[in-house]
């Protein structure tokens, strides 16, 4: 690929979010918000995994999040490492309480990318369909510990893994539907050591984990 290719794909996808940002803090009228559940009703067991909620977050950090509805917990299953799940829920994407991608709190957290793609995953709906989705797939790395972080944006029964679709889509809901509620969803697993068998069992554990959870995910994030 080119650099002028390159850089005019990033001014197309900079001019996306500048549209986005424009049309939701200037578009007018109440959005069609619509009836959930709260996830702090979603379930501590799910099948062989049993979840316990962490601290939750300040104040401060749920104004910088600007979610309306969040969990933070961890999911364990039998001696196996733990699987930390947060989801953060938005009302409304408008005035500029927008989703932030994980990435942007990694150098923060003194977390660096060591590799990063997507994943593809066979889940199952509320219904009992099957469904693929793809997702973010990314190892993480702070001195010598590793995580597997697998992430998506989820909303009205759409699954997005690219941070710009879901600004575009985001805006094309606001004009379609009048709604830009979305969540965040957040799977995170310990690679304890630094071997492909370890980073393979992670993944296996992680993707386990996303298709326990994705049936339940309906009634808290509506389509």
């Amino acid at each position: 690929m080119s650099l002028g290719s390159v850089t005019g794909r990033s001014a197309v996808l900079t001019a996306c979010l500048l549209i986005t940002a424009w049309y939701l803090t200037t578009a007018p009228g109440a959005e069609a918000v619509p009836a959930r559940t709260s996830l702090g009703s979603f379930p501590l067991a799910i099948g062989p995994w049993h979840g316990q909620n962490q601290r939750d977050f300040t104040s401060q950090v749920v104004a910088i999040l600007g979610v309306d509805d969040y969990i933070t917990r961890t999911y364990r299953q039998g001696a196996s490492p733990p699987v930390g799940l947060y989801v953060g829920y938005h009302d409304s994407q408008r005035q500029g309480d927008t989703i932030h991608s994980p990435l942007n709190c990694l150098p923060g957290a003194g977390w660096q990318p060591a590799s990063k793609g997507r994943a593809v995953i066979d889940v199952r709906t509320p219904s009992g369909a099957m469904r693929s989705i793809e997702i973010n797939r990314y190892v993480i790395q702070r001195g010598l510990d590793r995580q597997l972080v697998l992430y998506w944006y989820q909303s009205h029964g759409r699954v997005v893994a690219s941070e710009y679709w879901g600004k575009i889509y985001t805006v094309v809901d606001a004009v379609r539907l009048n709604r830009t509620d979305a969540a965040l969803v957040r799977v995170t697993t310990a690679i304890p050591e630094a071997t492909p068998e370890a980073e393979r069992a992670a993944e296996t554990r992680a993707i386990g984990f996303v298709q326990s959870i994705y049936p339940l995910l309906a009634s808290h994030v509506p389509e």
